[in-house]
C-alpha cells in the first residue's frame, strides 16, 4: 500500500501554522537564515535553529518574568509597558486576516473530508485483509500440494493495515481539534 506523503506533509504544515497563529507572548527576533533571507522568529525558534545575526526586534514585556511590579498602586497589578511595533514590521488589516482565516478554515474542512474518505478506504482494506489469510503451498509426498497459513506474513500485513486506520483516525481527531480552535 502506497502512502500519500504529500497529504501528510500538508496536514502537518497546516497544524504547525495553526499553532503559530494562536496568541503567543514572546520576544521577536529578526534573524538571517541560511539562505540569507531575513526571518522573524521567537526565542525558542532562534535557539533551536541555524539562524545567524539575530537582533531583538520586539520585546514583549507582558510575558511571564518580563513585567515589573507597580510601585504600590491601589490595584496591586503589575505594570505592562510594551515596545512600539516598528513601522517596517509586516502588518495585515482585519479584513485580510479574516479572509485568511476563512480560507484556512475551508482548507481544514476539505482536508477533514479527504481524511474521512481515506479512513473509510483504510477500514475497507483492513476488512479485506482480515478475510484473506496469507498462505503458501508445498508439494507433499506423492506430488500432492499442501496449503499452510503464513501467520507471520498475515500478522505483518494486518499490523500495517491497522496502522493506516490509526493514522487516519488521529489525523481526523487533530483536524477536528484545529477546526474547533478557529474563529
Amino acid at each position: 500500500m502506497r502512502k500519500n506523503y504529500t497529504k501528510e506533509f500538508l496536514l502537518v504544515s497546516g497544524l504547525v501554522a495553526g499553532t503559530f497563529s494562536l496568541a503567543v507572548h514572546a520576544d521577536i527576533y529578526k534573524c538571517v537564515g541560511d539562505s540569507g533571507i531575513p526571518a522573524f522568529v521567537d526565542g525558542k525558534t532562534k535557539a533551536a535553529s541555524n539562524y545567524k545575526n539575530c537582533v531583538l526586534f520586539i520585546r514583549d514585556n507582558s510575558a511571564p518574568g518580563n513585567s515589573s511590579a507597580s510601585g504600590g498602586g491601589k490595584t496591586g497589578r503589575q505594570s505592562q509597558t510594551k515596545t512600539a511595533t516598528p513601522a517596517d514590521f509586516p502588518r495585515v488589516d482585519r479584513q485580510t486576516q479574516s479572509q485568511l482565516d476563512n480560507t484556512r478554515k475551508e482548507i481544514l474542512k476539505q482536508e477533514l473530508e479527504t481524511e474521512k474518505q481515506a479512513l473509510e478506504e483504510a477500514k475497507k482494506a483492513h476488512e479485506e485483509g482480515a478475510a484473506a489469510p496469507e498462505v503458501y503451498h508445498t508439494k507433499g509426498v506423492g506430488g500432492k500440494t499442501k496449503t499452510f497459513r503464513n501467520v507471520p506474513k498475515y500478522e505483518d500485513k494486518m499490523e500495517k493495515l491497522q496502522s493506516d486506520v490509526d493514522l487516519h483516525e488521529k489525523n481526523i481527531e487533530l483536524l477536528q481539534k484545529e477546526l474547533g480552535s478557529t474563529k
